[in-house]
C-alpha cells in the first residue's frame, strides 16, 4: 500500500513539475517574434503621427493602442512593454506635449513613458490570462485594457505632476478642475480609442488565426 500511494504521489508531483515548466520558444519562433515586433514598432511611429493629423478636443487619438495589443497578444509581454514605450517616446517628441514641459519636465516623461508601458503591460497581462480558455475575449478585454490603464495613468500624472496648470486652465474656464480634466484631457478622445480598438478586435483575432495555421 505504501508503494502504491508512494508511486501515486511521484506520478502527481511529476505532473505538477510538467505543467509548471513554461514552454520555451525555439529559435525559429524567437526569431518571428523579434521580426514581428520591429514591424510593429514601425507601425506604432507611423500611427501616431498619423493620428496627430485626427483630433478630437486638445488631444490627439491614440491609434498607437493598435499595435501595442496586436504585440501583447502576439509578441508576449516584453514586446507590448517595449511597443508602450515607443508610443510614449513619441508622445514625448511631439509638440503638443511642451504644454505639460513647462509645468514638470520629469512629471511629463514619468507620466508618458508610464503610461505607455503600463498599459501595454496590463494589454499583455490581460491577454495572457483569458487565452487558454476563450482567445476571442482575451483580445476583446486586451482592447478594452489598454485605452483605460492609458487614460487613468495620465490622468494620475495630471493629479501629481501638473495640478496646478491644469487648474489655472480649468479656473480661466470656469469649470471644475476635476471635470475639465475628464472633459477636456479626456472626454470624447478614450471613448474613440475604445471604440476603435474594439472594431479592429476581431481583426486581431483573424491575425492570430492566420499565424496559428502558419
Amino acid at each position: 500500500m505504501k508503494t502504491k500511494n508512494k508511486k501515486r504521489a511521484d506520478r502527481v508531483k511529476t505532473q505538477k513539475t510538467v505543467v509548471a515548466k513554461p514552454k520555451a520558444l525555439t529559435r525559429a519562433e524567437k526569431t518571428k517574434n523579434m521580426v514581428l515586433t520591429g514591424i510593429l514598432t514601425a507601425l506604432v511611429v507611423v500611427l501616431y503621427w498619423v493620428g496627430t493629423v485626427f483630433k478630437v478636443g486638445t488631444v490627439s487619438i491614440t491609434l498607437t493602442l493598435i499595435p501595442i495589443v496586436i504585440g501583447a497578444a502576439l509578441c508576449g509581454t516584453k514586446a507590448a512593454v517595449w511597443l508602450g514605450l515607443v508610443f510614449g517616446i513619441n508622445v514625448l517628441a511631439d509638440p503638443t506635449t511642451s504644454m505639460f514641459m513647462t509645468w514638470n519636465i520629469g512629471g511629463t516623461f514619468i507620466t508618458v513613458l508610464a503610461k505607455g508601458a503600463l498599459c501595454g503591460l496590463a494589454a499583455a497581462y490581460t491577454y495572457q490570462k483569458f487565452a487558454d480558455r476563450n482567445k476571442i475575449f482575451a483580445v476583446f478585454a486586451a482592447g478594452v485594457v489598454c485605452p483605460v490603464v492609458n487614460t487613468a495613468v495620465f490622468l494620475l500624472g495630471c493629479v501629481m505632476f501638473f495640478f496646478q496648470g491644469v487648474s489655472s486652465m480649468a479656473s480661466n474656464a470656469g469649470q471644475n478642475v476635476f471635470l475639465f480634466m475628464i472633459v477636456g484631457f479626456v472626454g470624447l478622445n478614450f471613448i474613440v480609442e475604445l471604440v476603435i480598438n474594439m472594431i479592429v478586435s476581431p481583426a486581431i483575432i483573424r491575425i492570430l488565426d492566420i499565424r496559428k495555421k502558419a
